[in-house]
């Protein structure tokens, strides 16, 4: 073999060794490539991922205290719930008490006002009882016409409790015979009703109503 022939063909083992080795080398590129766009990709995937769970911690601390606050806020509303019902139940039996009293009260006070009218009744009764009866000789002739008998007191359907002042007014606290409720207590002004009894004067010491059919009743107060 000729010298020549020789080195064309180590020549061209050569130039195909090079040209393998960079095919080689440019796959080899291609997948060093490959692999770094793949990286950066997963690189980025692993960033959000991280932002994520960053996040997620973030919504668990949140939520941490929060139930941490829910958690004192209920139990503060317990002890206060434990504080106010024996308050509750005070202010309940303080309230009966209060009717009670008044009940009571306005018992006494119209028993009282009855045991006076009682006492004057029987004042009135002796005094006229005291009177000496004088005798009267029938008239021989009749020259004016006997006067009409006057019609006995009317008693009222009602209790005389007490005078009451309001506002430099003077008011008449009276009561349904045998009531016992404070829902039918009643302040009479001068002018006002309690049932058919028409309160027209308020005086001092005694109260006068007008009836119907009736002449004008005098009340004795308490």
């Amino acid at each position: 073999m000729k010298a020549s022939t020789l080195q064309t063909l180590l020549l061209g083992l050569l130039c195909l060794a090079v040209a393998g080795l960079a095919g080689t080398l440019y796959k080899q590129h291609q997948r060093i490539a490959e692999l770094q766009t793949a990286t950066a990709k997963h690189a980025q995937q692993l960033d959000t991922l991280q932002q994520g769970s960053n996040s997620l911690l973030d919504m668990q601390e949140s939520l941490s205290v929060e139930l941490k606050e829910l958690r004192l806020a209920v139990e503060s509303g317990a002890q206060q719930t434990n504080t106010l019902d024996p308050l509750l139940d005070q202010w309940v039996q303080e309230v009966q008490t209060l009717r009670d009293g008044l009940a009571t009260r306005a018992t006494e006070t119209a028993l009282a006002a009855l045991r006076t009218r009682v006492e004057q009744t029987e004042q009135q009764l002796q005094a006229v009882k005291a009177k000496p009866s004088r005798a009267v000789s029938p008239p021989a002739k009749p020259k004016k016409p006997a006067r009409a008998p006057r019609p006995a007191p009317v008693s009222p359907p009602f209790t005389v409790m007490a005078i009451e002042s309001r506002g430099g007014e003077r008011f008449l606290t009276a009561a349904p015979l045998g009531s016992r409720s404070l829902a039918e207590v009643r302040l009479l002004h001068r002018g006002e009703r309690i049932g058919s009894w028409h309160l027209k004067t308020l005086g001092p010491t005694t109260a006068i109503f007008s009836v119907p059919a009736q002449p004008d009743q005098i009340i004795p107060l308490p």
